[in-house]
């Protein structure tokens, strides 16, 4: 775009590798690129803390493992670094597969934030809050100068190579890569208020039925329209914290998260909704009558905008294939699942299952911007239709993306090569290495709360 003269603007850092965005992909590929301490690596942040999505709006790592009775633990290495260090504290349980996504990994928000702080300063990261995106300017083949705004003013940031991990592909759509938006063809999944409610008796919660009595309870509500709920499900589920819930059930739909005041209303309806949720909570579910909300997400969560189109692009298809090709980068065994708005205009959840062996490979051009030279997409942004993106956006999976993206970046510099050039046997012989699954596990994952451990090490 380069609406500035960006030779008046001083420059904050020069670096190696810039990954742009801190959310958990963002966080795990900086961390990935920084393992050799070969080249500087700088992570940049629009807020004041990192995590995204782990920490503003959810409490749950999904993707770990697969669905079903018979769970496999599919990914590996640097993610599993960060729950051994909630799992020290005893910040994390074991979440088992209540609304169909596969065992959930439970933790606490707040923590999470110290350790990917924590994680990011020890490996010597040059790490950079409060700091937002703003242009992009094109230099010669091997540069990239990157225009960011923060409390200090404009600044610039040359890079020789860029991950981008913003989520809404912030550095993608500034630097002329092609793209496909959310909503251009199918309808965009809806976005999410989470709240969260303490004073739960959730003792009392499971003796009167526990979840199947709370659905049956909300389609109640919702048939009645006693309470002005936007769907007939959601979940609520036990947090962290003693007698504490943390919920996935606002719905907000027809609205655009790149438009500036439909993003706006979407906000101002997503906490209308959460309240009107409290009042369902406390007047119709035994245990939460002397509950309330404590928290709010940060911001109304978003599940896609833009959705880059890559070397590869990953299709439904594909995904319910069950294979696993010998690019592949990462395993998913997540289910399509897309919150979208429904044919009597309530938003529900569809689902559709991976057959087979319940696994399919997510190959190395998905993270690739087609004719990128020195760039890689990662995160929710990375390249993929519709229903593909609605099984492979679960945070394990989009860790994934950055442990490959971060290495692929280090193999990039050491020789000499573009994005898409890399050694892709090289680069999963890496991820091998660091613990990354790439084949599907023979055994049943054990997820027993004595299991914690051994799982994630």
């Amino acid at each position: 775009m380069n609406i500035f003269n960006h030779h008046k603007i001083p420059l904050l850092v020069e670096t190696d590798i810039l990954v742009i965005g801190a959310g958990s992909a963002g966080c795990i590929a900086a961390l990935a690129a920084a393992s050799d301490k070969k080249y500087s690596v700088t992570l940049m942040e629009r807020y004041g803390f990192p995590g995204g999505t782990s920490t503003q709006m959810l409490d749950t790592f999904y993707g770990f493992f697969t669905p079903g009775t018979s769970p496999k633990k599919i990914v590996g290495g640097l993610p599993d670094d960060v729950v051994n260090e909630l799992y020290k504290t005893n910040d994390i349980f074991l979440r088992p597969n209540t609304y169909g996504a596969g065992t959930g990994v439970n933790y606490n928000p707040e923590r999470l934030k110290w350790v990917w702080d924590k994680l990011i300063t020890h490996a010597g990261i040059n790490y950079i809050l409060h700091t937002s995106l703003v242009d992009v300017v094109n230099e010669e083949k091997e540069k990239k100068t990157c225009i960011c705004w923060n409390k200090s003013g404009f600044y610039k940031i040359n890079a020789k190579r860029v991950i981008d991990a913003s989520g809404d592909a912030d550095f993608c759509y500034l630097s002329g890569y092609e793209f496909e938006l959310a909503g251009e063809k199918e309808p965009a999944q809806s976005m999410t208020t989470t709240f969260r409610m303490c004073n739960v008796d959730l003792e009392k919660f499971e003796r009167a039925g526990g979840n199947k009595m709370m659905k049956e309870k909300m389609v109640s509500a919702f048939n009645s329209k006693t309470y002005l709920l936007p769907r007939k499900e959601g979940s609520a589920h036990e947090m962290n914290a003693p007698k504490c819930i943390s919920t996935v059930a606002v719905k907000v739909t027809d609205l655009h998260a790149l438009n500036i005041a439909e993003l706006t209303n979407a906000e101002i309806e997503g906490r209308k909704q959460s309240f009107i949720y409290e009042d369902f909570f406390r007047h119709e579910v035994p245990g939460y009558e002397d509950s309330k909300i404590i928290g709010l997400s940060h911001q109304i969560g978003v599940r896609e905008t833009r959705r880059v189109y890559g070397e590869h692009r990953l299709t439904k298809e594909e995904c319910l294939s069950g294979n696993i090709p010998a690019t592949s980068i990462l395993l998913c065994g997540a289910p399509i699942e897309d919150h979208r708005k429904g044919k009597d205009g309530q938003d529900e959840t569809y689902w559709e299952y991976i057959p087979g062996a319940g696994v399919y490979g997510v190959p190395y051009g998905t993270i690739v911007p087609r004719h990128s030279n020195m760039t890689w997409v990662v995160g929710r942004c990375f390249s993929a239709t519709h229903d593909a993106h609605a099984s492979c956006r679960s945070m394990a999976q989009t860790m994934s993306m950055g442990q490959a993206a971060g290495l692929a970046a280090l193999q990039s510099l050491d020789k000499d090569c573009g994005a898409k050039d890399i050694d892709v046997t090289v680069l999963r012989e890496e991820l091998t290495k660091l613990g990354q699954q790439l084949e599907v596990p023979s055994s049943v994952a054990d997820t027993s709360r004595n299991g914690w451990k051994n799982n994630f090490q």
